[in-house]
């Protein structure tokens, strides 16, 4: 384990350190959130981006060819012997045709990066490889995590593959809310053998009673709120750059659910710049689900800022409780970012203030329009995915992007993440649906099925009448 490497307090007034021995997700002097912090007068980063370069795609060494240990120098808390790695990170930055996807860009001024080509078929795989590696140094066998459903997928497949040093299997535990996750996430973390409980309640509830489970039974807890997470997840920021030779964007686009992406990103631009890697910041612009758009309202309505750290707690927790009185729960099609309480709230706002970054909402119906043009493009995504997409066409409409922008929206799930919501967009049917809700119709830009009888004159002349 690092001796150059350590947990510190989020909050400047605070700033509290400890020793990267203590499994802690918050600060013990204030509770606030930690970060992952480095002595780099004695660590040094390396002074050009071009450094990793040369270790991209190297198959013979499975740490250079991961997106996530490519770039160790950046996240040195662990020993080279210790890094857990499945592969994760064979990502790709590509530029789409803008026309095909109706946005008012200059061709070559928008890039997607895909996620989805990730083992376990999304982003979150970044963190887990680093929060798995630093499970290992710990010697914790039992990894825990409350999951809408990528988290759950990513921590069973870590989990079924990790060691301890000693040999010992790990084992991952997870807690979903009942009906409230994709049956292709489902289906990975009951695959890859992880006990999987489903609690009676949504996502909320189910990260409230894995924290208090994880204190009673010493379990590792893998969620976001856990820092380690979010330093494999800056890895994202450093294959972008990678891929665009480090020239920086000017907009990254993310889909914002508990808001580990956003604090990553932040976190990771930071540090680039104080490197001297990059010279500049871009912006970042982070996107909720209007059924789930806690940082929206907070950010919009209620001006609630990061403040240099003295960001008002008491502003997001009334908004929580007067939630609690409504019975207000998060509710959209985009079930990865269907999240009411984000745990990295304050994390998300530091990223916010220093990339001076902006937040938007979209609905249900634009996420999944959305989803269908990026799908029309090669680039098969989960909602989820689309909905930076969607926040990316509403934000060139009311002119805070500049049709000249060069962007980066991120795609941070495979299409077979939630295959039925893009069948039910296409063929508009859902058993029990409400008349007005998407999931009853077909979809705008709907690509239906068509019936055809056992025919070859009538199968060619339908061929030829369509295309």
């Amino acid at each position: 384990m690092s001796e150059s490497a350590f947990l510190r307090c989020i909050r400047p007034a605070c700033a509290t350190t400890i020793g990267l021995t203590e499994p802690r997700y918050d600060c013990p002097t204030c509770g606030a959130l930690l970060d992952v912090a480095y002595d780099w007068n004695r660590l040094q980063p390396p002074g050009d981006g071009r450094f990793f370069d040369e270790r991209a795609g190297r198959r013979s060494e499975p740490l250079d060819f991961s997106g996530v240990w490519r770039f160790r120098e950046l996240l040195p808390f662990a020993p080279e012997e210790a890094m857990v790695t499945v592969g994760e990170g064979q990502t790709l930055l590509q530029a789409p045709d803008v026309a095909a996807m109706d946005l008012p860009l200059k061709q070559g001024r928008l890039h997607l990066q895909y996620e989805g080509m990730n083992p376990s078929g999304s982003f979150k795989d970044n963190g887990m490889a680093a929060a798995t590696t630093m499970a290992r140094l710990l010697g914790r066998r039992r990894l825990a995590c409350a999951s809408t459903g990528n988290t759950s997928a990513s921590m069973a497949l870590y989990a079924s593959l990790a060691r301890l040093a000693d040999g010992t299997p790990m084992r991952g535990i997870v807690f979903v809310g009942a009906g409230k996750i994709a049956v292709g996430k489902l289906s990975q973390a009951l695959d890859y053998g992880a006990l999987t409980l489903q609690i009676a309640g949504d996502f909320d509830a189910c990260m409230r009673r894995i924290r208090e489970a994880a204190e009673r039974l010493d379990l590792y807890l893998m969620n976001s709120v856990n820092p380690f997470r979010l330093e494999g997840q800056k890895t994202i920021i450093y294959r972008i750059l990678q891929a665009l030779k480090w020239e920086v964007p000017d907009w990254i686009v993310v889909p914002g659910g508990n808001l580990g992406n956003t604090s990553a990103f932040g976190k990771a631009l930071v540090e680039l710049r104080e490197f001297g890697l990059i010279s500049r910041l871009p912006r970042l612009a982070v996107v909720n689900a209007e059924g789930a758009n806690t940082l929206f309202t907070l950010y919009t309505d209620h001006g609630l800022r990061w403040n240099g750290g003295d960001w008002d707690s008491a502003c997001a927790e009334r908004f929580y409780e007067q939630m609690s009185a409504s019975g207000r729960k998060a509710a959209t099609v985009a079930s990865a970012i269907e999240i009411a309480r984000p745990v990295n709230l304050p994390k998300a706002l530091r990223s916010l203030e220093a990339t001076d970054g902006v937040v938007t909402q979209v609905s249900d119906e634009q996420i999944l329009d959305d989803k269908a043009r990026v799908g029309r493009c090669g680039f098969g995504c989960e909602p989820a995915s689309a909905a930076g997409v969607a926040g990316l066409r509403r934000l060139l409409a009311d002119g805070t992007i500049d049709k000249g922008a060069s962007v980066v929206c991120i795609l941070t799930g495979h299409v077979l993440k939630d295959p039925d919501a893009t069948v039910r967009y296409h063929t508009g049917t859902e058993t029990g649906a409400a008349s007005d809700s998407p999931a009853a119709r077909a979809g705008r830009l709907s690509n239906k099925p068509v019936p055809v009888a056992d025919d070859l004159d009538a199968i060619c002349q339908l061929i030829e009448a369509e295309i």
